[in-house]
């Protein structure tokens, strides 16, 4: 079964495990052989249990069965990030949750996989099942992975900048709140494909739906262990990502072992419910929050603590718990602050990054508690974060640098917008506003593999009939990148976007980007192309100016012309400078790319949080409830958005509603939630909702009216002032939806999503005396490590932990991108 599927009129090849070369058969013995095969995966119905026995021999004699894998094929681990590498394509000897892969049948059909899956016989020995947070803190025997903290702590952190408690000493009033936001997940429309097979040379091709090419292509080149250069990832154009496929995920791992193997194509497309339980969605945290404030609503300082429920593996887990902490600074001046963060790992699909990574969920605390403060002290809510924005320039207390800041202006525009001053606290009994502001990455400062090498590059080639085709790793999850990539090289050419031709996402054609993940690809991936196009447009000016006889300052491009700015009537075009240019140097090809600035932290932690800027957004909701059954509805959303730069307004705009949407669904009704069968009947944990007809989104009958502002006010570090917009507009909408629904009928929902029951719920305590609230009522002991020290800018630190020694340049070794 190894003969590789050939191409007509030429042999094929015959490979071994590793993609080597054989030997050759004549394409006439292969005949009869069909072509593409198709894979499914057999996942554990446990949610935690150890793999006893796997008997595949009635699934080899099947009906059009080609191929059977299990773990013993594949016993490397592989993982996202290089300190959680604990997942494997098939579990070889434990399987963590309900809906972890076990086995793969390779068939000629779909339909004959399925079948044949059903006569694989797995023998498990059942382990305890962790299914909360709170079952995590406690000590096992039988932790779910042997490389925690301990037990089934995946992660602690604790990070002290200035002394919290002189700041609460300072302080007129204490504010103590919890809050709960229950996990989510994606919901992209396209479910996830990949498509694996051998090149006529022998190589491997993966086709995918991956947000993340380049890191696919490292986790297949260290469980398959071939050479990175026999491998080429190609993402496809994605139905929706947002965050979901950003993961190397075992299906991609399995059909390219299964290509290897057989030597054919071999396809995997999952179900509706396979995605579910892939997950890697919103992570469930529990919050508390403190903090002090001076009588005229001055902050003094604020404790942050969160823990999260990971589910079973680690995935971006530890990004993410530092995330839950990270971005709190970089919005409102915060003299002190104290982040201590849990992740633990529990027997359910794993979490990860979901559109905004880990700052939903602390932006929901800490801009409800803002309104809060605001209502105790009768000062209006706008008022109260105007007096303390951070300022373009300033060094937050975890050592943040944040270049620009139009979020002044967002709030000013969405105040005015709404007619809030006239309207907040004074429309009928049911009708509310609720204002809350967010910040956001323009893309992660650090790669996820620690280097000194690029984040993004772009290659130009121009012909000689004038074309200019952009080649980059960016893909195109529907974000518009490619749009981008062609608009920027366009502007510096004097081109329109639709003149240039694009080869993106592809790892064997295009210069490494890593990924569509953390806002990054405008900002980088455009600074990349506008350096690649700039050194295009410097040859062609040269060549131009030696053939006009002008001077190679005066040479201007527009409108697909290269012309003299003195005398505009001494032109040529585009195509003709090309050609002079390449009878001047030669073949005209350049190279772009970009590396952001490095960030002034430089404690243990330091690394997430800095972004080359942030983006910034404000939005004013406004709802309509029921005080008597508890239901409620959005009327309208105001939301602006410091976008530095629109280089596709359209785009924008598109990305701003999209996130409204997003983060209404996350405010009243998303949720990942999971039941336990009775004991006596199984042990599973099973989710409540696997599928578009049981899990709740929003429907164009929830959808309100928006009204979109967008601030340009253009940043140095982004391409023609560029910053992000692709995640940084949902962050508001859900504590904003929470502070609107407390004008409108006087109650506070702490936790998310916020439903008509927790509404009764918190109505019946106010009607009783009661505080007006539903909410988490307590957060766990939890056996925290002593504290790093890192002493703020203001208070004479220089970015380095107390004690710790200046740090040593990095050796990058290899190929570590």
């Amino acid at each position: 079964m190894n003969d590789s599927y050939g191409v007509i009129g030429k042999p094929t090849r015959r490979v071994d495990a590793r993609g080597k070369v054989l030997g050759q058969t004549s394409f006439a013995d292969d005949l009869s052989m069909p072509g593409m095969l198709h894979c499914k995966l057999l996942r554990s119905p446990k949610p935690h249990a150890r793999i006893l026995s796997i008997d595949t021999t009635r699934a080899r004699e099947a009906e059009g069965v080609q191929l059977v894998l299990t773990g013993r094929e594949m016993p490397i681990s592989f993982g996202v990030l290089p300190v959680s590498q604990d997942e494997h394509a098939l579990c070889p000897e434990v399987a963590r949750f309900v809906g972890d892969p076990v086995a793969a049948v390779v068939a000629r059909t779909e339909e004959q996989a399925a079948d044949a899956l059903q006569l694989i016989e797995v023998g498990y020995g059942e382990l305890p099942v962790i299914r909360t947070p709170l079952e995590a803190l406690r000590p096992t025997e039988h932790p779910i992975h042997d490389y925690g903290v301990r037990g089934n702590i995946h992660k602690l952190v604790s990070l002290r900048f200035g002394d919290t408690a002189a700041a609460f000493e300072e302080a007129d009033h204490l504010f103590e709140d919890l809050f709960f936001y229950e996990g989510n997940t994606h919901l992209p429309l396209e479910q996830h494909a990949t498509l694996a097979a051998l090149e006529p040379d022998g190589k491997l091709i993966v086709h995918s739906s991956t947000q993340t090419p380049h890191y696919l292509h490292k986790a297949l080149a260290r469980v398959l262990e071939i050479s990175p250069g026999r491998i080429r990832v190609v993402a496809t154009p994605n139905g929706g990502g947002f965050g979901g496929k950003t993961d190397p995920f075992n299906h991609e791992i399995v059909v390219a072992k299964a290509a290897l193997l057989t030597g054919r194509p071999v396809k995997i497309c999952l179900t509706r419910l396979e995605v579910f339980y892939c997950h890697r969605g919103r992570h469930p945290v529990l919050l508390s929050l403190k903090t002090g404030v001076k009588s005229d609503g001055t902050l003094t300082g604020m404790e942050l603590k969160t823990l999260l429920d990971g589910g079973a593996y680690g995935s971006y887990g530890v990004a993410s718990t530092f995330y839950t902490g990270a971005l709190q600074t970089v919005t409102y001046t915060l003299p002190r602050y104290f982040f201590r963060g849990a992740r633990t790992f529990t027997n359910k699909p794993p979490c990860g990054p979901k559109r905004g990574h880990g700052t939903p969920q602390p932006r929901f605390g800490q801009e409800v508690q803002l309104d809060k403060i605001a209502c105790k002290l009768a000062i209006d809510p706008a008022d109260l974060r105007l007096q303390q924005l951070v300022e373009a320039g300033d060094l937050t207390a975890n050592w943040l640098e944040v270049p620009s800041i139009g979020l002044r202006q967002c709030i000013e525009k969405v105040v005015d917008g709404s007619g809030w001053r006239d309207r907040r606290g004074k429309l009928p009994e049911g009708r509310g506003l609720g204002l809350a502001c967010s910040s956001y990455l323009s893309g992660a400062g650090l790669p996820i593999y620690w280097n000194r090498m690029p984040h993004s590059g772009v290659q130009l080639l121009l012909d000689r009939g004038g074309g200019v085709t952009a080649f980059c790793g960016a893909t195109e999850v529907g974000q518009g990148s490619d749009h981008v990539l062609a608009a920027c090289v366009a502007e510096v050419l004097g081109l329109q976007p639709d003149d240039i031709r694009l080869v993106t996402g592809d790892t064997g054609l295009a210069p490494v980007d890593l990924g569509s993940y953390s806002s990054r690809v405008t900002l980088m991936m455009g600074n990349a192309a506008i350096e690649a196009a700039t050194k295009a447009r410097d040859l062609l000016a040269e060549a131009v100016a030696a053939k006009l006889e002008s001077s190679v300052a005066g040479i201007l491009f527009s409108g697909g012309r290269v012309l003299d700015r003195d005398k505009p009537e001494t032109s040529m075009p585009f195509a003709a400078a090309v050609v002079a240019a390449e009878s001047k140097f030669g073949t005209i090809g350049t190279v772009g790319s970009y590396t952001p600035p490095r960030a002034p932290g430089r404690y243990k932690g330091a690394g997430v949080g800095p972004s080359p800027t942030y983006s910034y957004s404000a939005a004013i909701v406004e709802v309509e409830a029921d005080s008597l059954t508890g239901e409620f509805r959005v009327v309208k959303v105001w939301i602006a958005h410091d976008i530095g730069q629109c280089i596709n307004p359209t785009l924008v705009r598109g990305q701003v509603e999209g996130g409204v949407y997003m983060g209404l669904g996350e405010a009243l009704m998303e949720e990942q939630t999971f039941r336990a069968p009775p004991r006596r009947l199984s042990n599973a944990l099973l989710h409540k909702a696997p599928s578009f007809l049981e899990y709740k989104s929003l429907t164009p009958l929830e959808m309100p009216d928006v009204e979109v502002y967008l601030v340009e006010e253009p940043d140095s570090r982004g391409p023609f002032g560029a910053k992000e917009v692709g995640q940084g507009p949902l962050l508001p909408i859900m504590p904003a939806v929470a502070n609107a629904l407390f004008d409108a009928i006087g109650v506070r929902i702490d936790a998310l999503p916020i439903t008509p029951d927790k509404i009764c719920k918190a109505l019946d305590r106010k009607a009783r005396g009661a505080e007006p609230r539903f909410g988490p009522d307590r957060f766990p002991e939890i056996d925290w490590p002593d504290p790093l020290e890192i002493p703020p800018p203001w208070e004479g630190g220089d970015g380095r932990a107390l004690g710790q020694a200046p740090s040593r340049p990095k050796t990058t070794g290899g190929n570590r991108s």
